[in-house]
């Protein structure tokens, strides 16, 4: 599992955080008439829609919808905790909201392993692997590494067991294409996992790209996440911008109102040196960057287009140092943010001849960043 091969500060979490998801295929799994009732699952896919659109009012509707027809249902907790995550964005311990969100999850937990009925064992297991996974998805962006292990330990099971369903829906591509995908991948990038790694079942990565893609064309649920994934692959492992671009904008036009997804596409805009069109993205959604940490990435976007495209120094170098500061109140969550303006004035310095400030920068920049290729060099 790929836990075991990913450290906690290289956002593991972003793999196994996917995993909760899969609560939307668990709920179509969890009495039959769901599957043949067209009115439930659109009514289901129309929440989810508006929890990934930022519109928590409308998703609340739904949920207390889908109670009534299956009252205390684990995959309620799941979805409640789905929307305590976004509307808290960036969620970290030190939001109340984050009491009420570990708790609906390990509720959602303990009444899927309280459930014997082997006929539903399909649904409670991928309900279960949704709490478990974003559960695993707090604690890592909060860098809480005493939970994420024991957690991580006790999920492999759970994980496997899923294999099991993937001729049956094409969002299971998804759980395969990434165990196959990263199995391989991550001991390449980091060899120090490469013996840890002989203790799990070989992939292949190659066709770990392909069940994503499969996932991404054919899932009932999980188009998203295989977008989401298929994105963070070419950025990380693949050193290929382009296409970490294209599914990245394409998870932007799906959900155009999320405001991470929009940040994301920008993000593959600079690094592919769209600037023209990634300047137009930010002038035009600046306004509505409703938080304090994605107004922190406007302001590290905008210092990477003062560099590059306006090449004026001055200005990305204020622009920089205000995203650093801006950032600090967000602790480790926002590291990889923080790297960038780092790498920024890094460059900046070698620039201006100041060698000790340059090896500063930089140093400070790959203490930050697991992934030292994205640096907008």
């Amino acid at each position: 599992m790929l836990l075991f091969f990913s450290s906690v500060k290289d956002r593991l979490n972003i793999f196994i955080s996917c995993i909760l998801f899969s609560y939307l295929l668990g709920t179509a799994l969890v009495q039959g008439q769901i599957l043949k009732d067209t009115a439930s699952i659109n009514l289901l896919k129309m929440g989810v829609d508006n929890i990934y659109n930022l519109q928590f009012d409308k998703a609340r509707i739904v949920t207390e919808q889908l109670n009534k027809s299956f009252p205390g249902h684990p995959v309620i907790f799941l979805l409640n905790g789905m929307i305590t995550y976004w509307e808290n964005y960036p969620l970290t311990p030190s939001l109340p909201a984050s009491v009420s969100y570990m708790d609906d999850l390990r509720t959602c937990i303990r009444l899927c392993e309280e459930a014997n009925n082997q006929d539903d064992h399909a649904e409670f297991l991928i309900t279960n692997l949704g709490a478990r996974g974003m559960l695993l998805m707090f604690y890592a962006d909060n860098n809480l590494s005493e939970n994420v292990f024991p957690l991580a330990k006790s999920t492999y099971h759970h994980l496997r067991q899923s294999f099991d369903y993937t001729s049956i829906y094409p969002d299971f591509y998804f759980f395969t294409g990434l165990y196959n995908y990263y199995r391989e991948a991550y001991p390449l990038a980091h060899p120090i996992y490469k013996v840890l790694a002989f203790l799990f079942p070989k992939g292949d990565i190659e066709k770990g790209l392909n069940e994503l893609q499969m996932a991404a064309n054919n899932s009932i649920m999980l188009k998203a996440e295989s977008l989401f994934f298929l994105s963070l692959i070419y950025l990380n492992f693949q050193d290929n911008y382009q296409e970490a671009y294209v599914y990245g904008k394409a998870l932007h036009d799906l959900y155009p109102s999320n405001l991470q997804y929009l940040a994301d596409c920008i993000k593959y805009m600079l690094l592919a040196k769209k600037y023209d069109e990634a300047e137009t993205l930010i002038r035009s959604s600046e306004s509505n960057a409703g938080n304090s940490y994605l107004q922190a990435q406007f302001t590290v976007f905008n210092g990477i287009l003062a560099e590059k495209k306006y090449h004026n120094l001055v200005e990305a170098k204020k622009l920089y140092y205000k995203g650093i500061n801006d950032f600090s109140v967000f602790g480790y969550y926002s590291n990889e943010y923080a790297a960038y303006a780092y790498f920024g004035l890094g460059r900046i310095s070698d620039i201006e001849g100041d060698k000790r400030n340059r090896k500063l920068y930089r140093k400070k920049a790959l203490e930050l960043t697991d992934y030292k290729k994205v640096n907008f060099d």
